[in-house]
């Protein structure tokens, strides 16, 4: 509905000397979702230093914008998957043998 007021007539509500609200409101910051905004999540030790490594790494992304987030996550699973691959692999264990030997008879 387009209501239109003949020129030089204004309505009650504004007077020729009254600002108008939208014309004087300041424009609001736009908002950018892809802005650093840190999430403030607690990282609690865990006592490996490969893992508190990377939950500290985790820190960095706080303050990089969204299109920076993938490198650090990426960064960390890999030290993750590092660090469990390590648990598997520990000093003086066998490795492990397609077939266990079998002994003569």
């Amino acid at each position: 509905m387009n209501v239109s007021v003949p020129e030089g007539e204004l309505p009650e509500a504004v007077t020729a000397g009254d600002p108008v609200p939208s014309a004087q409101a300041e424009p609001e910051p736009a908002h950018d979702p892809a802005a650093p905004a840190p999430l403030n999540v607690p990282r609690v030790p865990t006592g490996d230093a490969g893992v508190d490594a990377g939950l500290g790494r985790l820190a960095d992304a706080d303050h990089l914008a969204t299109d920076g987030h993938l490198e650090v996550y990426e960064d960390v699973h890999r030290g993750l998957r590092d660090a469990l691959t390590a648990l598997d692999v520990r000093p003086g264990a066998p490795a492990p043998g397609g077939r266990p030997a079998v002994a003569p008879q």
